[in-house]
């Protein structure tokens, strides 16, 4: 903690911690600054709410595990409660060391089960009487299973025939036939000349090579390792292995990482994440009526009409329930995420989980654990309420039928068939006629529609940008973040980060308040509107004309007439 740069962090929600530090991570901060930025988050939730603007007096003692553990948390605690002891003049003993009065027992673990046996020793012996064994071992023999019975559901599904027939229907992705599918038995594919569409998700890094007939001659797909540029070094391995000397004629680029690596890359197409998704599912998909795409943290839902999107809904910020949520549970299970469907296709009963918050969530899986039910039940009880909070809590679509009759399913999240399954069973219950389809390429579709739009701009006579595998792989870059990288356009002050990256050609930017030698790039990160991504003020200036022109060229109609109305009345 102590001597890192600190980042926003929200202090509110841990679901909204969580997509803060996702960004951050994705716009290439430091694991290291993200770290002491969540313990400060911590640390002032605690004090800002928990407190209720009552003063922590000393001695103070940090009890608890992450307390105990994490030594970044006890200095982000003796940071601020010596600077409120300091603002509010607390009295502090002249003979002892300040910081010594914040203390983290060795103990400090097991400080609330000592807690129970000082209150079992002052409680009147005829309470708390210790009844033996038996009880226990009713209740792990028999009686967690009558409450999970009187609480819980039905799995998800009800005769092996109905999982059978799902599994027959949907084990091929719920379609059979793909203008860009891989056919069995046919000749090694045309890897010479290729168009390339690069998807940097939340948690998962993917590329696809279309052929110049748009045919998909190459994929891969990878968990994040957390730096894109890190992502875009491993994926680009994997894309030389397979294209060789191939030539590159166009990249598309899209996800959270587009906007750090659209220029180090050299991409040509930089797409909206809706914008690829729904171009992936309306070529394959052409009469769709809805796309829903289920990431690792987004939820993206695409209404269409006429072959084009006429509505679109998204998370804002909360990512309960969606794929990221879920591995994690799994993990903590020990559970394989390519193994989650198995497992919760074993459940014959689950729990009734909440939906919306995932802070709740979390409690609930907690407090179902205390009731008995098993890992691979709560899997199962997690895929159930999947689709409640993809349509209602986030997409807000409580009326399906209005949405249409033909639905295709995106995103990595559905390449897990028991969330599949649970998502069929939602959208018949609302739409009984409705037509249910899983993307062949549901983990790819954002590649896939990046590097359409990118085959379309070659095409039309574009001659890409790309700098080549060697550039990609030679890849040398440093990070900064100081008070010299805050933005000081306005009173908001955003904590930038500088990302400054080695590439022939690179003009530097020796005027600036850090120095960037000639060779080398800067990409400006962590601004929340476009006056963070500039330094100099002369190049603010030839914005700010620039913005000006446009607006005097294409005025604001409904202000012009907003000021005129006003002007009249008060004439």
């Amino acid at each position: 903690y102590e001597g890192y740069p600190l980042h926003k962090i929200s202090s509110k929600c841990g679901i909204f911690a969580e997509a803060d530090a996702n960004t951050l991570l994705k716009a290439g901060v430091p694991v290291e600054e993200i770290i002491a930025s969540l313990f400060e988050a911590v640390v002032y939730q605690n004090l800002a709410t928990l407190t209720r603007g009552n003063t922590p007096m000393p001695e103070v003692l940090l009890l608890g595990g992450p307390n105990l553990f994490f030594k970044g948390l006890q200095e982000a605690w003796r940071h601020h409660l010596l600077k409120i002891w300091k603002e509010r003049k607390v009295p502090l003993p002249e003979d002892r060391d300040p910081a010594s009065l914040i203390c983290v027992p060795k103990d400090a673990l097991y400080y609330a089960a000592l807690g129970c046996i000082e209150i079992a020793r002052r409680e009147p012996e005829q309470v708390g009487v210790y009844q033996g064994k038996e009880r226990l071992r009713w209740w792990i023999e028999e009686g967690q299973y009558e409450e999970k019975k009187r609480e819980g559901r039905k799995g998800l599904w009800t005769t092996p025939e109905e999982l059978q027939q799902f599994r027959i229907t949907y084990g091929n992705n719920g379609h059979s036939d793909s203008r860009l599918a891989l056919r069995k038995g046919r000749t090694a594919p045309d890897l010479s000349r290729v168009i390339l569409g690069c998807d940097f998700g939340s948690t998962t890094a993917k590329a696809v090579c279309l052929s110049p007939e748009k045919e998909l001659v190459f994929s891969c797909y990878a968990l994040s390792r957390g730096n894109p540029i890190e992502d875009a070094k491993a994926l680009f391995r994997q894309i030389r292995a397979a294209v060789g000397d191939g030539e590159i004629l166009a990249v598309g680029i899209t996800g959270y990482g587009k906007d750090l690596l659209k220029g180090i890359i050299g991409a040509d197409c930089a797409v909206v994440e809706t914008i690829a998704h729904a171009t992936a599912g309306l070529y394959f998909f052409p009469d769709a009526d809805c796309i829903c795409d289920v990431g690792g943290v987004d939820v993206k839902i695409m209404i269409l009409k006429n072959g084009t999107v006429s509505d679109f809904r998204l998370n804002s910020q909360c990512s309960s329930g969606n794929g990221a949520f879920l591995q994690g549970v799994a993990e903590r299970f020990g559970i394989p995420l390519e193994q989650i469907a198995d497992y919760a296709f074993r459940a014959q009963a689950m729990p009734q989980l909440t939906m919306g918050c995932g802070v709740f969530l979390q409690s609930d899986i907690v407090n179902q654990q205390r009731k008995g039910w098993q890992a691979e039940e709560i899997l199962a009880g997690l895929c159930a309420i999947l689709p409640l909070n993809v349509w209602i809590y986030a997409g807000g679509l409580n009326n399906l039928a209005q949405v249409g009759r033909k639905f295709i399913l995106q995103g990595g999240t559905h390449k897990n068939l028991a969330v599949v399954k649970a998502q069929v069973d939602f959208i018949k219950s609302k739409v009984p006629e409705a037509e249910i389809v899983v993307h062949p390429y549901s983990g790819e579709a954002g590649a896939i529609g990046a590097a359409l739009i990118a085959h379309e701009w070659w095409a039309s006579g574009g001659r890409t940008r790309f700098r080549g595998f060697d550039v990609i792989e030679n890849l040398t870059y440093k990070t900064t973040t100081s008070p010299e990288t805050v933005c000081k356009w306005c009173p908001v002050n955003c904590q930038r980060s500088f990302i400054d990256v080695e590439l022939p050609g690179g003009k530097g930017r020796p005027w600036s308040k850090v120095p960037l030698p000639e060779g080398w790039e800067r990409v400006i990160v962590n601004n929340s509107c476009p006056k963070g991504l500039v330094e100099d003020v002369n190049e603010m200036k030839a914005i700010k004309a620039e913005l000006e022109r446009t607006k005097n060229a294409y005025p604001n109609i409904a202000d012009l007439v907003r000021k005129e109305g006003f002007r009249r009345v008060a004439a």
